[in-house]
């Protein structure tokens, strides 16, 4: 008898742990014909870090606040960053001068001055053209010598030469700037301004803000510590969206149907939440581990992801929760 006794045991507790598998994946409540499901609560946490490295000043928030969307919870030493903006605006300041410059020409003062440079060297030019004329007059009656006429006719030459150089530059001067300087200077103020942009944004990063509502879940840094870019400072979990993580066995799938409403308790309260399935997942899996029976682990199941509309403080990471679907005629 004894024997016996020792035997039903095991049997039974192997039944027990078969039935809670199944369950796992989903049946129909016998009193109502929903689909019972068993999950998880899923929600989604952020780590937030400075993008540059500093100095931290000040660390507002302590594990377990709740923040809210734009609230500052940390900043750097800003004044390396401020000083790095006061140059890039100076460059910015000094490339658009430049380019103004170039843009507005020669000066109505230095244009003037090259139009005094034409008549001067027009002058010096008719000069030397009349004493050529006198040199080859008197150069056939002995008058003048030979390497003396040369010497008139190299004059007026360098002279006329003076000339065109004069009208040369007077047009210049009058035309303005090459297109290609001023292309290259708009192509310089171009770079200073995004250097000016980038100096701000760095200005910016000092300052780190709560992405959404959410609660503190850990506080990595104190004041004073030098944080190195892409370390988080601060764990946060996000208080909305919240999610349930199920699966479903093939044989229910059909009746589970994203945007389906769902109702959901968990084990710590008598609240009931409202949802809907969210995602159905287009790909099988192998039931999970946390089923522990031989059979089950071979069977494929689908997971699906469950939108809370309603949660609250009352469901937290990982807890476990019942969820209820409505089961529809015509569903297999």
């Amino acid at each position: 008898m004894a024997f016996r006794k020792r035997l039903i045991l095991p049997v039974l507790g192997v039944a027990a742990v078969i039935a809670a598998g199944f369950g796992s994946l989903g049946h129909r409540h016998p009193e109502d014909s929903s689909i019972v499901l068993y999950g998880n609560v899923d929600i989604r946490e952020v780590e937030l870090a400075f993008r540059q490295s500093g100095r931290l000043v000040t660390a507002m928030v302590e594990e377990g606040d709740t923040v809210r969307t734009g609230q500052l919870l940390a900043e750097l030493d800003a004044q390396p960053f401020r000083d790095a903006v006061a140059a890039a605006e100076a460059s910015a300041r000094q490339a658009a001068a430049e380019l103004e410059k170039l843009r507005r020409g020669y000066r109505a003062q230095e244009i003037g001055e090259a139009e005094q440079s034409v008549r001067q060297a027009e002058a010096a030019y008719e000069f030397a053209v009349g004493e050529v004329k006198r040199q080859s007059a008197t150069v056939t009656t002995g008058a003048t010598t030979r390497s003396g006429y040369d010497q008139a006719r190299s004059l007026r030459d360098q002279a006329a030469a003076r000339l065109a150089a004069a009208k040369e530059t007077l047009a210049m001067k009058q035309e303005g700037y090459r297109r290609e300087d001023i292309a290259v200077a708009e192509a310089r103020l171009a770079g200073a301004d995004a250097a000016l942009a980038q100096a701000r944004t760095a200005l910016a990063d000092t300052r780190l803000e709560a992405p959404a509502q959410a609660v503190v879940l850990t506080r990595s840094r104190e004041p004073g510590s030098m944080v190195n870019a892409n370390v988080p400072v601060y764990s946060l979990s996000l208080r909305d969206p919240a999610y349930v993580r199920a699966y479903v066995g093939e044989r229910l799938l059909g009746e589970v149907v994203p945007g389906s409403a769902v109702t959901l308790r968990s084990d710590s309260s008598d609240k009931v939440y409202q949802g809907r399935v969210g995602f159905v997942s287009p790909r099988a899996e192998f039931t999970p581990k946390s089923v522990e029976t031989a059979e089950l682990r071979t069977d494929l199941v689908y997971r699906l992801r469950i939108v809370v509309s309603d949660a609250d403080d009352g469901l937290r990471q990982g807890m476990p929760v019942t969820v209820y679907l409505q089961h529809k005629p015509g569903g297999r």
